[in-house]
């Protein structure tokens, strides 16, 4: 799951002077301010834009800021609203605060305070934001599935059935492209925390002088640069499950500290100086070979012997090509979508089949997807494959070792066509022929 750093902020006070002030003072690349001074604008404006944080004056020109934020607790909860009150004016705060406010201020306020409430509060809102796509996705979203039949499949099939259900920690392994992340989507479908969030981030997108603070959290003040307290992905992760991927990116340091979370169900944030106790089922996933970065130095032994309780091997496609069918059938089912029916000629699934797949399954659904575009209508042909995979395919049967005058002719126009990517008009003009021409000799061999 992907965290975006972009706050959408929503003023709504009849003060133009506080509107600008806090424009100009919190506003930025990242934060992106709208002011607007009365109720009725608020909420034309909120129907246009999704916000993140609303600060909110109470006293308003055409009606009390306590409607609109009873409005808000209704309609979209996960919206944190910062109130404004008048100096002193304590009864509107506790009855803000009590209706659902995330926090409230007072005239004259203190902008650097403001600022660390607005980055509290849309860190709240996206926590929730992201909890409730998660729910709604695993209404909306068929289960997770493994598509094949072979040997190798079925073993995977057969561990995750009998580890998902369990509290263990998981370490899948194999190639760039083999399902990793599908893999640790199907452990959490099937286990007790299903109805919790899933937290997928890949390591190796961590930046390297903040990998513990990303994953533990800080407190404000911790290190040069800790502007505000940050809860770090442990947290995010509640009491559901935490997936991440290429493990063998994280420093010496930081899987040291992650060793330690599994062991004792505890950690400590950046300049924290209470531990945390953490409820969360930990799956990680590699495409190194981690038993050779021990030996090199590169990974913790502790924390490998401690990961390979059980570990799952994805076997790479070249080792179970016998599922390439079902898998473009699936492929092509799901994206053609109802009102549209794909098909393969034999010849390209051929192509298919010969071709070893270094990128595994990403590779033949980036390839699928290519070639739905450059199909001829509902029909993918190799003229529609990429050129490496067509020449890795056995020649089409002859009389001979010799290619027929008819089949030389076609690969020249598969050759043409991939070098105008696909485009039949260019094709024809370089070849010298017409359109109607070139579909005809291309429909006569599938």
């Amino acid at each position: 799951m992907n965290f975006d750093d972009t706050i959408k902020l929503l003023i709504v006070d009849d003060e133009a002077s506080i509107r600008r002030l806090i424009e100009k003072e919190i506003g930025s690349e990242r934060r992106i301010v709208t002011g607007v001074e009365t109720l009725a604008a608020a909420r034309t404006v909120m129907e246009k834009q999704q916000f993140d944080v609303v600060i909110l004056d109470i006293r308003l020109p055409d009606g009390n800021g306590m409607d609109v934020l009873v409005e808000l607790q209704e309609t979209a909860p996960e919206i944190q609203v910062i109130v404004i009150t008048g100096h002193g004016d304590v009864d509107n705060a506790v009855q803000a605060m009590k209706t659902g406010a995330y926090d409230y201020i007072t005239k004259p306020f203190d902008l650097q305070r403001l600022e660390m409430i607005v980055e509290k509060a849309s860190q709240r809102c996206r926590l929730h934001r992201e909890n409730r796509m998660l729910r709604q996705a695993s209404m909306e979203n068929p289960p997770t599935r493994i598509i094949g039949s072979s040997p190798a499949l079925d073993r995977v099939r057969y561990l995750i059935g009998k580890v998902a259900p369990t509290e263990t920690p998981v370490l899948l392994t194999g190639e760039s492209g083999t399902g990793k992340t599908m893999i640790a989507r199907l452990i959490h479908e099937l286990s007790a925390r299903k109805d919790r969030p899933l937290i997928t981030k890949n390591c190796g997108t961590l930046q390297k002088d903040l990998m513990r603070s990303e994953l533990f959290g800080h407190r404000k003040g911790a290190f040069t640069g800790a502007s505000e307290a940050n809860e770090g992905l442990l947290a995010f992760a509640g009491n559901g499950t935490l997936f991440l991927d290429e493990i063998g990116e994280l420093s010496l340091e930081v899987q040291s500290g992650l060793l330690r979370v599994i062991e004792n169900k505890t950690y400590r944030g950046i300049g924290e100086k209470q531990e945390r106790h953490v409820n969360i089922r930990f799956i990680f996933a590699t495409s190194r070979d981690l038993h050779k970065e021990v030996r090199t130095g590169n990974f913790s032994e502790a924390l490998y012997h401690r990961l390979n309780v059980f570990a799952v091997h994805l076997p790479p496609l070249r080792e179970h090509k016998e599922d390439i069918p079902l898998l473009v059938e699936t492929f092509l089912t799901r994206a053609g979508g109802e009102g549209r029916r794909v098909r393969i000629s034999d010849r390209a699934m051929q192509c298919l089949m010969a071709y070893d797949w270094p990128g595994n399954v990403r590779e033949i659904n980036n390839v699928l997807e290519r070639s739905m575009i450059l199909a001829e209508g509902d029909l993918i042909t190799e003229a529609a494959l990429p050129l490496e995979l067509v020449h890795k395919a056995p020649a089409a049967k002859g009389s001979d070792s010799f290619q027929s005058l008819e089949q030389i002719e076609r690969q020249h126009i598969l050759t043409v066509l991939n070098y105008t990517n696909g485009c039949r008009t260019r094709a024809a003009e370089i070849l010298g022929i017409g359109r109607k021409t070139l579909y005809r000799k291309l429909q006569s061999k599938q």
